[in-house]
């Protein structure tokens, strides 16, 4: 699979990136069996850089990702977990819980280090606190070699910015979820521009935004409006008239984009993880994206409030 850097940081990640939160059963549950073969495919083909958290299945995706990754040499993969988030209610980016949560996170996973370290929806809390306090904290995890490199997630753009103004000469990277996709582009948008004067790896997950994207059903905690839902569904019947599924043309499209290091996918599903890899080796029907993306204009960009109403 191809690769591109992240940043001025070294490390080269694939354009699509194993997602283990399915692997703390987030959408049904799930046995070991799925969770080590969805894992050992994942890197076979290429899909090397392994994304978690202690927020997925509250532990669990760390521990079925730890026990998945059992017997692979620690060369043949990446692996990038995240702190501060660890439940829907429960948020602590304090310094103390910054070498907690990450020597937890080590044990879990099977490892002595982390290539990338990131904070997790850092959105939910008063954002001085983060580059105060977690940053630094998280900075000195680095100086040990406990972890490559440092970086935070979030949603809003107003976050990425306030955050970055602070700390864009200390962190490696960023993640986004949903903001580059075939409905929403502002990742690339607003902020890339930004990232790429400083260096800063862009990466990017949620190229299916919450099974949007998709011939699925839409989960009931989808917080994108109507109007959103409505041009998906048709966007998604224009894909099926033309013979093809929606989702490879959203992932083809998210994975393309040169200035995104990578973009993370995930699924239990082995069979899922094989298809992805092959769609990635077609070509993008160029015709088909346009129309689709016409259908999403009237409702291009328009999203959801995420976090502290301050950090929107």
């Amino acid at each position: 699979m191809k690769t591109r850097p992240l940043g001025n940081t070294g490390i080269d990640l694939p354009i699509l990136s194993f997602g283990a939160s399915s692997l703390g059963a987030e959408f049904r549950s799930i046995t070991l069996d799925e969770a080590m073969l969805s894992t050992k495919t994942a890197i076979d083909l290429g899909m090397n850089f392994i994304d978690t958290s202690p927020y997925y299945g509250r532990g669990m995706s760390e521990i079925m990702l730890g026990l998945g990754l059992k017997g692979i040499p620690r060369k043949n993969y990446l692996l990038g977990t995240k702190l501060g988030r660890y439940s829907d209610v429960h948020f602590d980016f304090s310094a103390k819980r910054v070498e907690e949560s990450v020597h937890v996170s080590l044990h879990r996973l099977g490892t002595d280090h982390l290539d990338v370290i990131l904070l997790h929806d850092v959105e939910f809390v008063p954002l001085q606190q983060i580059w105060e306090e977690t940053i630094p904290a998280v900075l000195k995890l680095k100086a040990q070699g406990k972890v490559r490199a440092v970086g935070f997630s979030c949603y809003p753009m107003k976050t990425f910015n306030a955050v970055l103004d602070q700390v864009e000469n200390d962190i490696d990277c960023v993640l986004s979820y949903n903001r580059y996709t075939l409905q929403n582009t502002t990742f690339v948008d607003d902020l890339l521009p930004r990232l790429e004067g400083k260096n800063i790896g862009a990466m990017n997950a949620g190229p299916f935004s919450a099974r949007l994207l998709t011939n699925a059903e839409l989960p009931s905690w989808l917080k994108e409006p109507e109007e959103v839902k409505a041009a998906a569904r048709a966007a998604a019947k224009l894909c099926a008239d033309r013979g093809t599924d929606i989702a490879k043309l959203a992932l083809q499209f998210s994975c393309e984009h040169p200035g995104l290091a990578t973009t993370v996918a995930g699924s239990a599903n082995p069979a899922n993880i094989r298809k992805w890899a092959e769609w990635l080796e077609e070509p993008i029907d160029r015709e088909l994206l346009a129309d689709v993306l016409a259908l999403f204009a009237p409702v291009k960009n328009t999203g959801h409030l995420e976090g502290l109403t301050e950090n929107n």
